[in-house]
């Protein structure tokens, strides 16, 4: 599964063998190496899970957990730590944190953990929609091809967010000016072709496959 994922840790060895495991499984990872900068990247740029180490200079991992569960961020959190003891796993869970795992560890149970916190969060987050490898998050207007960053502009968005909402179904050109464009739109109809070709440009920017089939005489499907 494509999903952003931002990794707080202050010991770079480490930070850069869990980055470069992340994006090997096909993740899109961000890497900060300090508490405050981690909490304002999570801020600015909610990503879909947060891996935090416990112990770090300045702002520890804990904190920036409690300041974002302070501020009604629900993005599922794992923690890394030394720390084994059952008063410290308690500590985690009661700053917020959704899973704990202590150093050393297998990346093999790291990946597991991560794969069922995304699994979870997807199944309660109606707002991430998945199609193959192209993510969209409405809450955040992001939109993802495998791991790749893609910029749209608002009626683009709107247009992918309808056919991803109805995947391997024939939508018909009137039901897309009903509901990208609205009941009153009285331009030309060929709009719905001119967009199409923007969303297809940057979706097979990299030489994706096409995921916007065109059905002749009736309309489009997102489909492989």
């Amino acid at each position: 599964m494509t999903a952003k994922i931002l990794l707080v840790e202050d010991e770079e060895r480490l930070a850069r063998f869990i980055e470069l495991e992340l994006s090997s499984e096909g993740y899109n990872i961000n890497v900060a190496h300090d508490g405050f900068t981690g909490l304002t990247m999570a801020r600015e740029s909610p990503p879909d899970l947060l891996i935090l180490d416990w112990m770090m200079p300045g702002m520890t991992g804990l904190e920036v957990c409690r300041r974002l569960r302070a501020t009604g961020s629900k993005v599922p959190v794992i923690l890394l730590t030394a720390k084994d003891e059952v008063s410290d796993r308690v500590a985690g869970l009661d700053a917020g944190a959704d899973d704990y795992v202590v150093k050393p560890f297998s990346i093999e149970e790291l990946l597991a953990r991560i794969r069922a916190h995304l699994r979870r969060n997807q199944e309660e987050n109606p707002d991430l929609l998945q199609f193959e490898d192209l993510t969209l998050n409405r809450r955040t207007r992001e939109v993802f091809r495998n791991g790749r960053s893609i910029e749209l502009t608002a009626k683009e968005f709107e247009l992918l967010d309808y056919l991803i909402s109805h995947p391997r179904q024939v939508i018909t050109r009137d039901q897309i000016l009903e509901k990208v464009w609205g009941y009153d739109f009285m331009g030309d109809s060929n709009i719905i072709e001119v967009y199409v070709r923007y969303l297809r440009l940057k979706l097979e920017e990299k030489g994706e496959k096409r995921l916007i089939q065109t059905v002749r005489g009736v309309g489009y499907v997102l489909r492989d």
